[in-house]
């Protein structure tokens, strides 16, 4: 790829108005990396993003502290902080004793207490607390999952100036977002790794591949459309700007970075074979993310309607994950990866964004 596919229009003007030197968002992923990674990718030239659905308002606001310290005194490079923007669900015990039943024969199998607790990460969504401590930061962009804050929290968090994107999996959660004013919308393909974005239908067979989805969004919306889910290489990412889009979100590919927080079960799956076969699945979160399939997957069913809802799941696997890993074996984790490993190198994640936009 020449380095002149970077001048598309709609790739340079956006671009322009975050202050990126390159169409590359590195997507914010949850428990598998910190600020080290987003900082590298910041560094690069592309924009770097931190997860913070998992993080209290303490570490984000270290978080954040940590960034600029990196980027310097006076850098103008942008960064992007991610949020949930989930409902929490009503604890239901009948529904979760019946989880931790069918797990059960596992956590005898290995030995695990049944009673033993295991801190699981929350996944908080945006409320008015983080909004109060985001009015104190003033992070120069802002990305959202399913969905939007409510309009009065959206519009606190406009009014300083930040840039707001947020995920669609279908045309019409694009139309919608752009009707709340966001400034771009990132179309997430149903290649992606992790957890679907969706928020309009729980219908799957709703959500559509990148390359089929990109293109009806550019036609249908006004704002930028950012391509997300199966890139993994600076092919890939010219595809996406031929389709119209404004830039490309890449999350796999980064996995291997040396700066990535990415586990060694996690690690080495994405390194074999393995990686090759994924499939959408409920029973690490209790809504549908893509990863590898493991053992789990495969003896419950991906898909298993057992599982508690999101993010409820996770608490009765803690402790069946952690003694799984701690014996090497990741047949109890969520190994999240999209549809195409192939890009995934453990090489620093600045040359890796740099490679990506055809660079090196």
């Amino acid at each position: 790829m020449s380095a002149g596919l970077l001048d598309l229009s709609r790739s340079s003007r956006f671009q322009q108005t975050l202050g990126l030197e390159l169409p590359i968002i590195q997507a914010p992923m949850a428990g598998s990396q910190g600020v080290a990674l987003a900082l590298a990718v910041c560094n690069a030239g592309g924009l770097g993003s931190l997860p913070c659905a998992m993080l209290n308002l303490a570490q984000q606001r270290e978080a954040v502290a940590a960034l600029r310290a990196g980027l310097g005194a006076g850098s103008r490079r942008p960064f992007n902080l991610n949020y949930f923007c989930h409902l929490p669900p009503t604890p239901d015990e009948a529904r979760d004793a019946a989880w931790r039943a069918v797990l059960a024969p596992y956590l005898a199998e290995l030995g695990v207490d049944a009673s033993a607790s295991v801190p699981a990460p929350a996944r908080a969504p945006i409320d008015a607390a983080t909004a109060e401590l985001l009015d104190e930061l003033r992070p120069p962009v802002l990305s959202f999952h399913f969905g939007l804050p409510e309009p009065a929290l959206l519009a606190r968090l406009r009014s300083w100036g930040a840039t707001i994107l947020s995920s669609a999996t279908t045309l019409d959660e694009g139309r919608w977002l752009q009707a709340q004013g966001v400034d771009a919308v990132i179309a997430q393909g149903l290649e992606a790794g992790g957890h679907r974005g969706h928020f309009l239908s729980d219908d799957l067979s709703r959500q559509l591949g990148t390359f089929a989805l990109v293109p009806q969004l550019v036609k249908a919306l006004d704002v930028p459309v950012i391509a997300a889910g199966g890139i993994a290489d600076a092919a890939g990412v010219a595809a996406a700007l031929a389709l119209g889009a404004s830039a490309v979100q890449v999350g796999s590919a980064y996995l291997l970075c040396p700066e990535a927080s990415t586990s060694a079960v996690h690690r080495a799956a994405l390194a074999s074979e393995a990686a090759a076969h994924t499939t959408l699945t409920r029973l690490f979160s209790g809504r549908p993310a893509r990863g590898i399939v493991n053992r789990l997957m495969t003896e419950l069913g991906a898909m298993n309607a057992a599982a508690p809802d999101f993010p409820l799941a996770s608490a009765a696997l803690a402790p069946l994950r952690a003694a799984a890993e701690a014996r090497g074996s990741g047949d109890f984790s969520p190994l999240w990866c999209g549809q195409n490993a192939s890009g995934c190198r453990a090489v620093p994640a600045g040359e890796l964004t740099r490679a990506l936009a055809g660079l090196s």
